[in-house]
């Protein structure tokens, strides 16, 4: 009889270690910090072209955005052009499988697109694509 009742009085004294559970969660919680992507803006609105052949594309982390004035925008930061290039290797090199897209106004001149462009090839990204709005029918 001594038996059964030491056994109760251990059965309201269990607890559950909680410790490994917490340890999966926090782990959980920074694998997918880590692995998640951000979307990345070049932090100005430019007036994009329309076009008629405009292809929608899903992932691009680095924006490069050019004002209708020559303004060179990357991040939130104006950018001269001197240091364009070094700007879209870094952060090329933190997300090598990211793609570059330059946002330039509809009102900016064309010699202002052609050296981002240049800067961005001379950096070892060739397939930069131009941001446009796709022309409503």
């Amino acid at each position: 009889m001594r038996r059964t009742s030491s056994r109760s009085s251990q059965d309201h004294n269990a607890e559950i270690d909680m410790t490994p559970m917490l340890d999966i969660v926090f782990i959980m919680l920074i694998f997918f910090i880590v692995t998640t992507s951000f979307v990345k803006e070049s932090g100005i609105d430019v007036n994009r072209p329309t076009a008629q052949t405009a292809e929608k594309k899903e992932q691009g982390n680095i924006i490069v955005s050019i004002k209708a004035d020559g303004e060179i925008w990357i991040d939130k930061h104006a950018v001269d052009i001197r240091a364009l290039r070094a700007n879209v290797t870094r952060l090329h090199a933190e997300n090598p499988l990211g793609s570059v897209i330059i946002a330039a106004d509809r009102d900016s001149k064309t010699h202002d697109l052609v050296q981002v462009m240049d800067q961005i090839r001379l950096a070892g990204i060739i397939d930069a694509a131009i941001a446009t709005e796709t022309e409503s029918k």
